[in-house]
C-alpha cells in the first residue's frame, strides 16, 4: 500500500516538472519573437506558445494515461521535461513521458495505449494549427519583429528554417491564396503555427514503426512480431539513407533532401529504444475498427513526416 507521503512526493515531482516546463516554454515563446526572455515585461508574450505546446503534450500523454487506466494498468502521471531554450532546446521542452509500472500482457492493451496518445495529440495539434492559419496577422506583425524588413523589396526566405511535411504544406496552401502566409524561415515567430509544426513533427517521431515507440506498439498489435521486426529494419535503413544523403557530397542535390540529424536519431533507435518490439504473451486478433484506426495512424505518420526538419540556407 502506497503511503500518503509517497503520493505527496510523486504529486510534488509532477507538479514541479510541469511548472518548470511552463516556465521554460514561456521563455521559448518570448525568444521565438526575438524578444529578451529575461525581461519580465516580455513574459506574457510567450504565453500563447507555452499554453499551446503544453496543451498538445498533455493531450498526447494523458491519452496514454487514460488508455492504460482503462485496462487497469498501473501508470504514472506525465513527467514533463523542461529545457531552457537558451541552453538546450529552442522549443523549451524535450516533451513529456509517462511510466507504466505494471506489465502489459496482451496486444490489445499495447495497441490501445500506443494509439490513443498520438491520436489525441494529433487532434489537438491540428486544432491549434487551424486556429493559427485562420487568425494569421498581416505583414505588419512580421515587420514589428523584423523592422529591417520594411526597407526590403521582399521578405527574405533564407536562414534557419523549418522543413515541410505533406500535411503542413497542404494546410498552408489552403490559406495562402487568401492571406499572407509567412515563409518557412519565419514560421517560428507565429506561436500557433510553430506549435502546430512542432506537434506534427512530434507525432511523426512517435509513430515511427520501431521498438517501443507508439508506432512500434501499434504495428506489433496489427501484424505481429515477425513483420514488425522486418518493417522496423527497413525503416531504420531508410533513416540512415536520409542522413547519408545530407553528408555524402555526390548526393547533395536539391532533388534528394536529407538531414544528418537522422543518423543520430537512428543511433538512438538502435541502441536505446531498440528496433524490435518486446514479445507480448498474448497476441489476439484486433477488432476491424481498431485495425482501420491503426492503419490510419500510419497514414498520419506519412503525412506528418518531415524528411528535412531543420534547414540553414
Amino acid at each position: 500500500m502506497i503511503s500518503s507521503k509517497t503520493n505527496f512526493l510523486r504529486l510534488f515531482i509532477h507538479t514541479s516538472l510541469f511548472s518548470l516546463t511552463f516556465f521554460t516554454t514561456t521563455l521559448a515563446g518570448v525568444q521565438w519573437l526575438n524578444k529578451d526572455p529575461f525581461e519580465l515585461s516580455n513574459f506574457s508574450l510567450g504565453l500563447p506558445y507555452s499554453i499551446s505546446i503544453l496543451l498538445m503534450l498533455s493531450a498526447h500523454e494523458f491519452g496514454h494515461y487514460f488508455a492504460a487506466r482503462y485496462h487497469n494498468i498501473d501508470t504514472t502521471l506525465p513527467y514533463y521535461i523542461p529545457a531552457p531554450p537558451f541552453l538546450i532546446n529552442p522549443f523549451g521542452t524535450m516533451g513529456a513521458v509517462i511510466r507504466i509500472r505494471s506489465t502489459t500482457k496482451t496486444a490489445l492493451e499495447i495497441f490501445d495505449i500506443g494509439i490513443v496518445g498520438p491520436i489525441a495529440g494529433f487532434i489537438v495539434t491540428v486544432g491549434i494549427l487551424f486556429y493559427g492559419l485562420f487568425t494569421l496577422p498581416g505583414t505588419e506583425y512580421l515587420f514589428n519583429i523584423h523592422p529591417e524588413y520594411r526597407l526590403l523589396d521582399q521578405i527574405p526566405e533564407h536562414g534557419f528554417s523549418f522543413g515541410n511535411s505533406l500535411l503542413f504544406f497542404g494546410f498552408s496552401k489552403l490559406v495562402a491564396s487568401n492571406v499572407y502566409f509567412p515563409p518557412m524561415n519565419e514560421i517560428y515567430h507565429y506561436p500557433y503555427l510553430c506549435v502546430g509544426w512542432f506537434g506534427l513533427f512530434v507525432t511523426s517521431l512517435n509513430l515511427m514503426p520501431v521498438g517501443q515507440l507508439d508506432g512500434g506498439h501499434i504495428l506489433y498489435a496489427l501484424v505481429g512480431g515477425k513483420k514488425q521486426r522486418f518493417i522496423a529494419r527497413l525503416f531504420f535503413y531508410f533513416l540512415i539513407s536520409l542522413g547519408l544523403i545530407s553528408i555524402v557530397p555526390i548526393w547533395q542535390t536539391e532533388s534528394l533532401p536529407g538531414s544528418a540529424g537522422w543518423l543520430l536519431w537512428a543511433a538512438i533507435l538502435y541502441f536505446l529504444i531498440k528496433l524490435n518490439h518486446p514479445e507480448i504473451p498474448f497476441v489476439e486478433e484486433l477488432t476491424p475498427k481498431r485495425k482501420i484506426l491503426g492503419w490510419i495512424t500510419f497514414l498520419i505518420f506519412i503525412l506528418t513526416f518531415t524528411p528535412v526538419p531543420f534547414l540553414e540556407y
